[in-house]
């Protein structure tokens, strides 16, 4: 399924649209998690060619293949941006939750942070809502429940420290509930690597400080990271607002903000986790 104005964040639109044909055919969604090739933690995985990360006890790990065929489960579309993905659990027994992380790489080549101080939330917020309404012409015409972007729940924020740029929103999917999307994206020498939290907004407090850790423990190969970036490299053209924005499709606007813009990460429904805990704790057994 190809989506237009994709950018580098992973396009989840319809996260918990496929449960109606789980519904339907609840044998094969599972055949297709159970084929899914995991590395479980405690370990260090590799994250395509650019980086690595550290998987915690409490999560695994999958490389390309497995991404995508976790993507086709929840009935969203991949590219081959998408290098990885890591399923986590919190809490244990009844109180316990799960949630996952999608690692995409977009090489668009080196950006530049030096509009770090010039961060508008506002009109930030204004042109992604503009770019969710386009977008959801797209998800009605695949029969896809449209999503409402309603807020910052963090507004984005640049470390210069460890060059990663970080912003949380909700959205809301007309008729089935709402999601938080943690997204952080970590600059390298080639491009930025993005780190997408999808969680249920009541699971978002939990689970935000694992993935913190798991953002602070990703580091780019040797060679790969942003500090070295020299004379020649290949360069972004576009600073941290356009990032925020839409990234690489927001390159034609580098003295302002698109007025067409991806949608963001999409809906996770409560009765979608719930699913997907079942299958994760299946797994583990």
């Amino acid at each position: 399924m190809n989506i237009p104005f994709r950018s580098s964040a992973i396009a989840l639109a319809a996260l918990a649209l496929a449960l109606p044909a789980r519904a339907q055919a609840p044998d094969a969604s599972q055949q297709l998690f159970e084929s899914i090739k995991w590395q479980d933690g405690p370990d260090t995985a590799r994250i395509g060619t650019e980086s690595q990360v550290v998987v915690p006890p409490n999560c695994r790990f999958t490389s390309q293949e497995g991404t995508h065929a976790f993507l086709q489960l929840t009935e969203n579309p991949s590219s081959e941006r998408d290098l990885a993905l890591m399923l986590c659990s919190t809490g244990e027994g009844e109180d316990e939750d799960s949630w996952f992380v999608v690692f995409s790489f977009d090489d668009s080549g080196y950006v530049q942070d030096n509009d770090a101080g010039d961060l508008d939330a506002d009109a930030i917020l204004k042109s992604l809502r503009d770019g969710n309404e386009a977008a959801n012409v797209e998800r009605r015409s695949k029969g896809w429940t449209t999503l409402t972007l309603d807020r910052w729940v963090k507004a984005p924020f640049y470390d210069p420290r460890t060059n990663n740029l970080t912003w949380a929103t909700e959205v809301t999917a007309l008729g089935e509930g709402k999601s938080v999307n943690h997204s952080v994206r970590l600059l390298g020498r080639g491009g930025v690597m993005n780190a997408d939290l999808i969680t249920d907004p009541a699971q978002f407090e939990k689970a935000l400080p694992a993935f913190d850790a798991i953002v602070a423990s990703h580091s780019f190969l040797p060679g790969r990271r942003y500090s070295e970036w020299r004379e020649g490299d290949k360069m972004a053209g576009y600073g941290l607002t356009a990032l925020v924005a839409g990234g690489a499709v927001a390159a034609a606007a580098k003295t302002g903000l698109l007025g067409k813009l991806l949608k963001p990460i999409g809906v996770a429904l409560v009765a979608f986790f719930a699913w997907l805990r079942s299958l994760f704790s299946r797994k583990k057994d």
